[in-house]
């Protein structure tokens, strides 16, 4: 008998511990759920208020929590469709199907519209790098750049990449400045969880090999004009590309926040007038949710 109550003391005394660590993480669970669901609620408050269309994806790539509006609905994607060509560039180099070091002659033939810093070469007097000409085509967002590199790279092996790995919703339909098949409804499109997972598996080394995962995101995080960037802190690195058409305008990519990195992708359509400054608003709202996750404790603490 004494050795029985011996060992229901000691069974107490364990599980007396066990019971108060699981209230304190009860408790704390509930703190995060409530912010959790401060920022899904502003979020769909934003894309409902919008005048326009909306979709937001994003993404904690330390915990999988993801946020989610409109996240299924197919975009048209403008220069956003630029991360698949680059990705797949990067794939056909690294396969030994083409070399980044081979140089494009530039001819005024080949030039369209928003061409940037080439329409003001001499015709057939430069030859760029394809590497080279991929900086030109996400940084500049230049798009006689990134017909070069369609051309190069094969329209339908863009496509292949992306069923083969399970986008079959994100589609390359034409290239730049092709008035025709718009008005065919030969868009580029995408939706924000299919780009937000493009630019999830990417990051993990999903789709390339180190070298070539190291050079796309290389490529994406060079600075330039983007919606996304301008909600977060200039200190923060972000590897995006963002798009605009006229009545759409798009963004997707990773924000490197230390701690607590997340993919994010928020597109607009039927715009009065430009969505950007409502794509950085988005971005400043998802960004100070994670920041204060990245610097707090359980309990929401800051912590250094």
């Amino acid at each position: 008998m004494r050795l029985f109550r011996l060992n229901t003391v000691f069974l107490v005394m364990l599980v007396i511990p066990a019971c108060a660590f699981a209230q304190q993480r009860s408790a704390s669970n509930v703190l995060q759920t409530d912010l959790s669901a401060k920022l899904s609620a502003d979020l769909n408050r934003m894309a409902a208020s919008y005048d326009g269309v909306m979709g937001i994806f994003a993404k904690d790539l330390t915990s999988g929590e993801t946020f989610a509006v409109n996240a299924d609905t197919i975009f048209p994607q403008a220069s956003s469709i630029k991360i698949p060509i680059l990705i797949e560039l990067m794939r056909q180099a690294q396969d030994g199907k083409l070399n980044l070091a081979e140089r494009v002659e530039i001819h005024h033939a080949d030039l369209v519209g928003g061409s940037g810093v080439l329409q003001f070469f001499s015709d057939g007097g430069s030859a760029v790098s394809l590497r080279d000409i991929a900086v030109l085509m996400v940084v500049l967002s230049d798009n006689s750049a990134t017909n070069l590199i369609i051309d190069r790279v094969g329209m339908e092996n863009v496509n292949a990449m992306l069923d083969g790995i399970g986008l079959n919703q994100t589609r390359l339909a034409r290239k730049m400045i092709d008035i025709d098949a718009e008005r065919a409804d030969r868009e580029n499109r995408s939706t924000p969880r299919q780009m937000g997972t493009l630019a999830e598996m990417l990051n993990a080394g999903k789709l390339l090999d180190a070298e070539h995962t190291k050079m796309a995101l290389e490529i994406l995080e060079y600075p330039k004009d983007s919606p996304l960037h301008s909600g977060v802190p200039e200190t923060v690195t972000v590897a995006e590309k963002p798009g605009s058409l006229n009545g759409a305008q798009c963004d997707s990519g990773i924000v490197f926040l230390a701690g607590r990195p997340y993919v994010i992708s928020v597109m607009t359509t039927y715009n009065p007038t430009n969505g950007d400054a409502a794509i950085a608003n988005v971005s400043a709202r998802v960004f100070s949710y994670f920041n204060r996750v990245a610097h707090a404790n359980s309990y929401g603490v800051h912590v250094q």
